[in-house]
C-alpha cells in the first residue's frame, strides 16, 4: 500500500478511497499523535473543523468529529467555510489542530482530509508519517487507551467564524472597494457565500455572482478557476470592472479583466509584487513562484528589480520557501497565492480582495495592471506509458532537449517533468510564437515517447 498522504493531504474517491472508516482512523491517529508528542499537554484539546459542499463531506464530518472526541478532543463545527478559513480560525482560536474536508478542483465524487497544526499551518511530513503509522498500527488490531465519562471530547457548533474570518478580511486591505463593479464565480463551492459577503463589505459592488447555489453535488461542474469561460462573458455583459473565480475549497484565485481576458496566477502575482514593493511590504524584495511560472513573469520581475525564487510545483514548495526565508508573497500559475503576512496558507478571497484593492488604488483598469508583464504562450503535453524515472538520466532524451534550448534561445524556455503519481512526463515549452511552442513541444512529446516507452 503506498503513502495515504499526498502533497495536500489524504484525497480520493469519497467512499471509495477515503471512506468513514478512513476519516474516523486517521482523525484518533491525529490526535493520539500529537498528544504523544505533548502539544495537549495541560489542556482540553481543541480542534477546528471545517468542509467544502460535497455531500459527503456531511458524513465524512461526521467520523472526523467522532475520531477527535472519542480521543478526548473537543471540537468547535464551523461548518462550509474555505479552506484558508479553517486554517484562520486554528490559529485565531488557539485550537490544537484543524481539519478540513475537501478536496479542492476536483468533481464533486472525490473528497479529502488535510491535517493543520497549531497556528493554522500545515503539518510538518514526519507528523503526517506519523499519523499514517499509528493509523497502519490501528487497523492491524494495535489498542490504545481511550478517554471515558467526562474526559471525552465535547462537539459543538461555532457559527461565528463565518463573520470572525470576513471581518479579517476587509481588515487587512491596504483601501476600500468603492466603485469598483465586480462579478464573482464560486465554484459552488466554499466561498459561494464568503466571497460575495467579503468584497460587499469592502466597498465593492457585486454586480453577478456565479457557482453561487451549492447543492453538495454541483462543485466545480462548469464553473470556478477550471472554468472560467462562464465568468469572462458574464463580466463583460454586466460591464464589470473584473470578475474573480475560485475554486472548490476557495485557496485559489484566477480574475478576468473587464474585456473578458483571463488574469491568470503568474499575473496576479506580478501585480500584487509591484503593489506591495511600492508599498514596501514586499519582504526582501522576493516573490517565490514554481518552475512552471511563465517565463513572460520571471523577466517582467527582472525588469522591475524584484527578486524571484522558483521552487518544485506546488504551494506546498513555495510555503516552505517563504517561512524558511521570510518572503511575503508567493504562488503559482494555478491562483494559488500566499501572502504571508496575513495568511498561512494560499487564500483566493484574500487574493481577489487584494488584487480589487489594487485596481482601486491605482484607478488603472485591471487589463493595465496586467500588462506589467507579457504571457508567453506555453503548452503542455503530457506523455503516458513511459518510464517517467529516466527523465533526467536518459543521454538521448537530453540531446534533444538541448536542441530544442538551442533553438528557443533566450526567448524561449523547455521543461521536462516526471508527475508524482502517474507514469507520466510533462512536457512544457514556451516560446515567443505560439506556433512554435506547439512544435517544438510535440517534437519533445515525442523523443519522450521514443526513448522512455
Amino acid at each position: 500500500m503506498g503513502r495515504l498522504f499526498g502533497t495536500d493531504g489524504v484525497r480520493g474517491v469519497a467512499n471509495v478511497d477515503l471512506t468513514a472508516e478512513l476519516a474516523l482512523g486517521l482523525s484518533a491517529a491525529a490526535a493520539h499523535v500529537l498528544g504523544d508528542a505533548g502539544a495537549f499537554e495541560g489542556h482540553r484539546p481543541v480542534a477546528v473543523v471545517g468542509r467544502d459542499p460535497r455531500a459527503s463531506g456531511e458524513f465524512l464530518e461526521a467520523a472526523v468529529v467522532a475520531g477527535l472526541a472519542g480521543s478526548g478532543v473537543d471540537v468547535l463545527l464551523v461548518g462550509v467555510l474555505p479552506t484558508p478559513a479553517v486554517a484562520y480560525l486554528t490559529g485565531v482560536l488557539g485550537a490544537d489542530l484543524g481539519v478540513m474536508l475537501s478536496a479542492s478542483h476536483n468533481p464533486m465524487p472525490d473528497n479529502g482530509i488535510k491535517f493543520l497544526a497549531r497556528g493554522g499551518h500545515k503539518l510538518a511530513d514526519e507528523i503526517e508519517d506519523a499519523i499514517e503509522e499509528q493509523y497502519r498500527r490501528h487497523a492491524a488490531d494495535a489498542s490504545w487507551q481511550r478517554p471515558t465519562g467526562a474526559a471525552v471530547g465535547r462537539v459543538r457548533s461555532y457559527d461565528e467564524g463565518f463573520d470572525q474570518y470576513v471581518a479579517h478580511l476587509v481588515a487587512v486591505l491596504p483601501n476600500r472597494l468603492d466603485g469598483l463593479k465586480v462579478v464573482i464565480d464560486g465554484a459552488h463551492g466554499a466561498a459561494a457565500r464568503i466571497s460575495p459577503e467579503a468584497f460587499a463589505r469592502a466597498g465593492a459592488e457585486v454586480v453577478h455572482t456565479l457557482g453561487a447555489e451549492p447543492d453538495g453535488l454541483n462543485i466545480n461542474d462548469g464553473v470556478g478557476s477550471t472554468h472560467i469561460d462562464r465568468l469572462r462573458t458574464a463580466v463583460v455583459e454586466h460591464r464589470a470592472d473584473l470578475g474573480l473565480a475560485h475554486d472548490g475549497d476557495a485557496d485559489r484565485c484566477l480574475a478576468v479583466d473587464a474585456n473578458g481576458n483571463e488574469v491568470d496566477g503568474d499575473q496576479i502575482l506580478a501585480i500584487l509584487a509591484v503593489g506591495m514593493r511600492e508599498a514596501g511590504t514586499l519582504r526582501k524584495n522576493t516573490v517565490v513562484g514554481t518552475v512552471m511560472s511563465n517565463l513572460g513573469f520571471k523577466l517582467a520581475m527582472e525588469r522591475e528589480g524584484i527578486g524571484l525564487v522558483q521552487t518544485a510545483v506546488g504551494d506546498r514548495y513555495v510555503l516552505e520557501s517563504m517561512k524558511e526565508h521570510g518572503y511575503s508573497l508567493g504562488g503559482e500559475q494555478s491562483g494559488h497565492v500566499i501572502l504571508l503576512d496575513h495568511a498561512t496558507t494560499g487564500d483566493g478571497t484574500l487574493t481577489g480582495l487584494m488584487l480589487a484593492a489594487r485596481v482601486a488604488a491605482t484607478k488603472q483598469p485591471l487589463a493595465d495592471l496586467a500588462a506589467v508583464m507579457t504571457r508567453l504562450p506555453q503548452v503542455l503535453i503530457n506523455v503516458t506509458g513511459v518510464d517517467r524515472t529516466r527523465v533526467h538520466s536518459c543521454d538521448d532524451l537530453a540531446l534533444a532537449v538541448a536542441e530544442a534550448e538551442a533553438e528557443l534561445g533566450l526567448t524561449g524556455r523547455v521543461l521536462l517533468r516526471p508527475s508524482g503519481t502517474e507514469p507520466l512526463v510533462r512536457v512544457m515549452v514556451e516560446a515567443a510564437e505560439a506556433v512554435q511552442a506547439q512544435s517544438v513541444a510535440e517534437r519533445l512529446a515525442g523523443a519522450v515517447r521514443t526513448h522512455l516507452g
